[in-house]
């Protein structure tokens, strides 16, 4: 199975919930707060922490993980 890549370029600021409850009526996790549905796209991370700072969001950077890529022909999958 391969993996795109594509859009993993991006740096993405997201707002958490700060307090999920519970809808009475569904029983399913709900928040009143939309912040959370909201994903901020910036192309360098530092661009993501200067809007960050500017306007008083507390944030985390997450780096992303490094990829092993195994190179192996179709072949392989019949050979060993």
């Amino acid at each position: 199975m391969q993996s795109g890549r594509a859009k993993t370029k991006k740096w993405i600021l997201k707002f958490k919930d700060k307090k999920p409850g519970i809808n009475p009526l569904m029983g399913w996790e709900s928040s009143t707060n939309t912040d959370s549905e909201i994903n901020l796209e910036f192309s360098t991370i530092e661009n993501a922490i200067k809007y960050a700072k500017k306007n008083k969001i507390n944030y985390e950077v997450v780096e992303p993980k490094i990829r092993k890529i195994i190179k192996k022909s179709y072949t392989d999958n019949f050979t060993k």
